[in-house]
């Protein structure tokens, strides 16, 4: 069974305290250079190493490909390539964010995990940071905290949702076990609502995706 994906949402509202600032993503990425410091980092990729070369060629499959395309490849690959887990069992923490790297090299993931591997894929593809929103929701099947990422085509449009819980892609409107709550990324904070929620911020609070960038720089990338 999934466990809360990131516990108490309303705790993780409170989390928002420092200065997201993602930038662009378009820099190359030194597979290289990245897998040789997750090594220096995590110890031998193991395993790992395989998942991480089938993840630098399915970014280079997918340059220049059209953006649902791309949704449906990225989404795909990240979960048939990961397992669910409970970060408990992976992290030994309630609650953890992993990069992309770490999730690849453990072969498991949460699901912030998957929504976190999916959007910096989808960015590093060129698809622009204003069509992608982290979102949390409520899982009402599951009665459980979830976390999904969602493409808007355009500002105003239904999005559509990249789910670890199910491998179609469909529109939010049928997704009636998902209750949204709110959604961020590097642009904004959003609160659920007609014609693409209210925004409420300018995103520069998230003391986890913070973190979770020091990391990936840490983890060599750009």
């Amino acid at each position: 069974m999934l466990r809360a994906c990131l516990g108490k949402v309303w705790l993780a509202v409170g989390l928002l305290a420092v200065a997201l600032g993602i930038g662009s993503l378009r820099a190359d990425w030194d597979f290289n250079r990245i897998g040789s410091r997750a090594e220096q980092l995590y110890g031998p990729l193991g395993d790992g190493r395989g998942r991480l070369d089938d993840w630098q060629r399915l970014l280079r499959e997918q340059v220049g490909v059209e953006e649902v395309a791309q949704l449906q490849a990225v989404n795909r690959f990240f979960n048939l390539r990961l397992r669910f887990r409970d970060d408990i069992q992976t992290w030994n923490v309630k609650d953890y964010w992993a990069t992309p790297v770490e999730a690849l090299f453990r072969g498991a993931a949460d699901c912030e995990d998957y929504a976190i591997a999916k959007y910096f894929s989808l960015r590093q593809l060129g698809v622009p940071s204003e069509k992608l929103r982290i979102t949390y929701v409520k899982a009402l099947r599951l009665n459980q905290a979830h976390m999904v990422l969602t493409y808007y085509a355009h500002p105003e449009a239904m999005p559509l949702v990249l789910d670890n819980l199910i491998d179609a892609i469909e529109p939010a409107s049928q997704r009636s076990d998902l209750l949204p709550v709110y959604a961020f990324n590097a642009e904004g904070l959003w609160l659920p609502g007609a014609r693409g929620g209210k925004q409420v911020g300018d995103s520069k609070r998230l003391s986890r995706w913070q973190d979770l960038l020091g990391k990936m720089r840490a983890e060599g990338f750009p």
